[in-house]
Order: structure tokens, then sequence, then C-alpha cells
């Protein structure tokens, strides 16, 4: 006799994913560290930029900033933040990169950087906005 168990609440579904996604921050960071111990300055300045960058996106709106609700972020700057926020993209370079001729590790670096960034965001609770500025979900 087979018995059916009911699926897990979503609460402990969002528990599992947050947890994975500090997982992956913690050794996206690790890994952008040891880059930047074994190649130098270069390496580690890129890492920390590329960590930085997806937050600049917050720029494009600033004028109109304090017209929004509390948590919205401007509607124009939303294109700009979710392409920058999106894992996809420096995954899938990571993937490219040792099947290209690119041999430059600061590169990488900033890769591992960039996914360190939407990890931790997504860790926290940040993930993607809607057209109107708030987090998805």
């Amino acid at each position: 006799m087979s018995t059916v168990t009911a699926p897990p609440p979503p609460r402990a579904f969002a528990l599992v994913r947050r947890t994975a996604w500090l997982l992956g921050a913690l050794f996206w960071s690790a890994f952008a560290v040891v880059e930047a111990v074994n190649h130098g300055w270069a390496a580690g300045l890129l890492a920390f930029a590329f960590f930085l960058a997806p937050d600049l996106t917050f720029l494009v709106g600033l004028s109109v900033a304090p017209r929004m609700e509390k948590g919205q972020l401007p509607p124009r700057a939303v294109p700009y933040y979710n392409a920058a926020h999106r894992a996809l993209v420096p995954l899938a370079l990571v993937v490219l990169y040792p099947l290209t001729p690119l041999t430059w590790a600061p590169a990488f670096a900033a890769l591992c950087g960039w996914l360190a960034h939407i990890s931790y965001d997504r860790a926290f609770g940040y993930g993607l906005r809607t057209k109107e500025g708030f987090q998805r979900g």
C-alpha cells in the first residue's frame, strides 16, 4: 500500500531555495577571493567592482526615487536592474570562459563577483522587479 504525502508548504521551499542561494553566494565569494589571491590586484579589483556594479542600476532612476513608494524602484530603472540581476548571463559567461581563447583571469574573477552579488540578493530575499518596480513574488 502506497502512501501519498503532502508536499512541503511553500515557506519550506522558500527556505531551501534561499539557503541554496546563500551557499552559492559563499562559493562565488570564495572563488573570487581565490582568483584575486592567485592573480593579483586587478582580479581583486574587478571582482569587487562587479560585486557592486549591479546595484549601480539604482542610479538610473535617482531623480524620481523620492516620489516612489517604499521598496519601489523607479520604473525606468527596472529593465537595467533586472538585466544586471539575472544569474543566467554571468553563469553562461563562466561556462563559456574556458571554451574561448580569453585567458585574462581578472575577467573570470569579475564574473565570480557578479554571481556572488546576485546570489546574496536572492539569499536575502531580493529578486527581480515587476515593470512597476516592486519585488516579484
